[in-house]
This record gives C-alpha cells, sequence and structure tokens, in this order.
C-alpha cells in the first residue's frame, strides 16, 4: 500500500517522496493493507532510530526542518485545491516544515488506526484488536500508535494523552501535542464512527496555554469513510482528506463558512432533569422542527458540523451532571477546526479557544456551531450574548 512521508531535506518549497510500495491487492484490499511508516537509501544521510511498531527507519528532522521559520522568510501562502496531496497541500498552507511533517507523520498514524479500529474483535467488556500479535484494547493500541509517530517524527518535545495525562518526553523539539486516541472507543462495538482528536502548541509546555496558541489542530474519522480533517492557524478553512484506496490523503474538502441551518446535536441530555434552561433550550429544537442528527460521539457530530456546513453541538452541564469533555484533549482541538471553519464555539461565556488550560484534566461544557446558533445557546442557558456582544462592537 503506498506511503507517503516529508523527507527531513529539500528545497524551500518542495517535499522529496518517500518509497511507496503498493499492495498487490486491489482496490477493495488495499487500505486494509497498511503500509508501514518507511524510508528511502536517499534521506539515509539524516539519521533515524527503529521503530517497534512500524518496523523501519524514520529519518531525523535537520536542523532545516526543526528551525521554526522566521518572519522575515516567510514565503507567501498558496491557496490549496482540492484534489491535491496531503503533502502538496502541507507545502501551501504553512511554511513551517517542523509543523507539516509532524501532520504527515500523524497522518500515517491515522491510517494505521484506521485499520486497527475496522479488524478489532469486540467482546462483552472490551474491543480487543487481533492483528497480529498485538493483543491491546483498541483505544490503548491507536495511544500507543500516536505516541510512536511523534517520537519518529523528530519534532515533538512532549506528548500527553486522555489515557497517558501525563507529559512523555518524545525526544525532539519544536512543538507539543495533547490527543485524545479514540474518541467514542465505548461505541466501536456498535460499529459506530469514532474518531481520534490532536492539537499541536509550539514550544514546549501544554498548561498555561490556550486554543489559540494552537499552530494546528485535527481529526481523524473513522467510519464509512476514513478522513483527516486539518486546520492550520494563519491559513483559513478547515480542510477535509480522505484516504484513498492507494494508501495517500487527497485534499476534498475546504469549509469557509458554518451557514444557519435546523440541524442539532444535543449531548448529555441527562443534564435537562435539573437545567432547566437546557431544557428549553432542547425543547425549542423540538418545536422548530430542527433534524436530529446524534451519534454519541463527539467526533463525527462535530464533523457533521463542518462538512455538512450547518448546525449546533451541545453538551451542557447541570448541579448532578459534572463536566465530561476535557478541555486540553477534546474542547480546545476541535475549537479550532470550527472557527477556522468560520463557526464559533462557546462555553457559555466565551469562546473555548480562550480559556486557558490550567490542568491537563481541565474540564468544561460547550457549543459548536453557526453564529446565531451559539447567540441562541448563550442567551437562553445564561440570559445574555457575549458573542453577540462581541460582533456588535465590531459593526
Amino acid at each position: 500500500m503506498a506511503s507517503t512521508i516529508m523527507a527531513a531535506a529539500g528545497s524551500a518549497a518542495t517535499f522529496a517522496k518517500l518509497a511507496s510500495p503498493t499492495s498487490a491487492a486491489g482496490a477493495v484490499t488495499s487500505q486494509a493493507s497498511v503500509a508501514p511508516l518507511r524510508s528511502v537509501a536517499a534521506a539515509s544521510s539524516l539519521g533515524g532510530k527503529g521503530s517497534a511498531l512500524y518496523g523501519t527507519h524514520m529519518p531525523a528532522a535537520s536542523g532545516a526542518v526543526v528551525a521554526r521559520a522566521s518572519s522575515s522568510s516567510r514565503k507567501a501562502l498558496t491557496r490549496a485545491e482540492l484534489g491535491d496531496s496531503l503533502e502538496v497541500f502541507l507545502s501551501k498552507a504553512t511554511n513551517d516544515k517542523s509543523l507539516a511533517r509532524l501532520l504527515v507523520c500523524m497522518g500515517e498514524a491515522l491510517r494505521t488506526i484506521a485499520f486497527k479500529v475496522r479488524t478489532a474483535s469486540c467482546g462483552a467488556t472490551a474491543c480487543i484488536n487481533t492483528f497480529g500479535d498485538e493483543q491491546l484494547a483498541v483505544d490503548m493500541l491507536a495511544d500507543k500508535l500516536l505516541f510512536e509517530a511523534l517520537r519518529h517524527s523528530h519534532v515533538c518535545k512532549y506528548a500527553c494523552s486522555e489515557e497517558e495525562p501525563i507529559l512523555q518526553d518524545m525526544g525532539g523539539e519544536g512543538f507539543c501535542v495533547a490527543f485524545d486516541p479514540l474518541d467514542g472507543s465505548s461505541i466501536v462495538d456498535t460499529n459506530f464512527t469514532v474518531g481520534t482528536i490532536f492539537g499541536v502548541w509550539p514550544g514546549d509546555k501544554l498548561t498555561g496555554i490556550n486554543g489559540r496558541d494552537q499552530a494546528a489542530s485535527a481529526m481523524g474519522i473513522y467510519g464509512p469513510r476514513t478522513t483527516y480533517v486539518i486546520a492550520i492557524k494563519g491559513f483559513p478553512g478547515t480542510h477535509e482528506f480522505l484516504l484513498m484506496d492507494d494508501g495517500k490523503w487527497q485534499h476534498v474538502k475546504e469549509t469557509t463558512e458554518i451557514k444557519e441551518g435546523k440541524l442539532f446535536s444535543p449531548g448529555n441530555l441527562r443534564a435537562t432533569f435539573d437545567n432547566p434552561e437546557y431544557e428549553k433550550l432542547i425543547n425549542y429544537y423540538v418545536s422548530e422542527k430542527y433534524t436530529l442528527r446524534y451519534t454519541g460521539g463527539m467526533v463525527p457530530d462535530v464533523n457533521q458540523i463542518i462538512v455538512k456546513e450547518r448546525g449546533i453541538f451541545t453538551n451542557v452541564i447541570s448541579p448532578t451532571t459534572k463536566a465530561k469533555l476535557r478541555l486540553l484533549f477534546e474542547v480546545a482541538p476541535l475549537g479550532l477546526l470550527i472557527e477556522n471553519a468560520g463557526g464559533y464555539s462557546s462555553d457559555g461565556k466565551q469562546s473555548v479557544l480562550d480559556r486557558v488550560v490550567v490542568n491537563t484534566d481541565d474540564r468544561t461544557q460547550v457549543a459548536y456551531g453557526s453564529k446565531d446558533e451559539i447567540i441562541r445557546f448563550e442567551e437562553t442557558l445564561f440570559g445574555t450574548s457575549r458573542l453577540k456582544a462581541e460582533l456588535a462592537a465590531m459593526a
């Protein structure tokens, strides 16, 4: 199965492709025949370390890759085109080759996780991956694959996940990454869509930062199609890539506006029992004949707002139902995806991108959606809307 990865050295605007071994299985099985990360002899002079998971060498990043592009050397960014490969898109979307490298490496991990999810055997208590000699629950296996990809990117200093919330040293320099390895893992056994969420912060810390500090965020969606949805700070739009039969990621959608539309995904409905304002909001959706589109998985429910370019996702707390969603691993990364797509986010009082991460386990309520939906969310639950006030002040 074809696999491409960014070379660590090269000209300012191009990335050398690594070997692309092709599976002989054909279109039906080509996605299942997941290829490991690979290097070529031309890149071997850059150095690399072996990978217990990938079984091959990942070239170490050169100084040119690790160094962040200075403001004086930044070139004008080019508009991305549908049909571009992930590597070509990244060469247009960012001048930072370290960031581009990291996103390509994470894409390799997502491709492997998609296969592992598809081949998971689910019993009464857990889903176990039975591929090869690996006998890990799929969420733990996804966690392992993502950490391994970050180590072999050589541009990640620290990383942590919902499974491993303590910062792990990845041995590189440039970025820190926080991720939810398999959001919705509890519904893998029912064959619902699940996904991976991650945020990328420049520097060497994952506390004392907020969502607006992210250099990029992304999610992988493992459903009937496998997609990789990316937002890059400073580059317009949120961009969807489809995993093709040859194993490559192809740019298939750009979202720059979240319009108004009657589609709602109400999380934590049990909170309506003792949160009358939330009950009032849900009753509004029902009385106005909104279409219910709720899977129980945050990734597909938020992704549909980006793909359909309309709608509202809510997850609200009450006196007896405390906040479940983690700011660092889920809420802030998805906030960047939504706001880059032209939508809005809110915890009731502010954009979730403005909330400072104090501890890696910080949790919050949240809403994502179009302008009018977020204003309605804030006014119904809190009596006033900071978003409405902000937009009025800008008019």
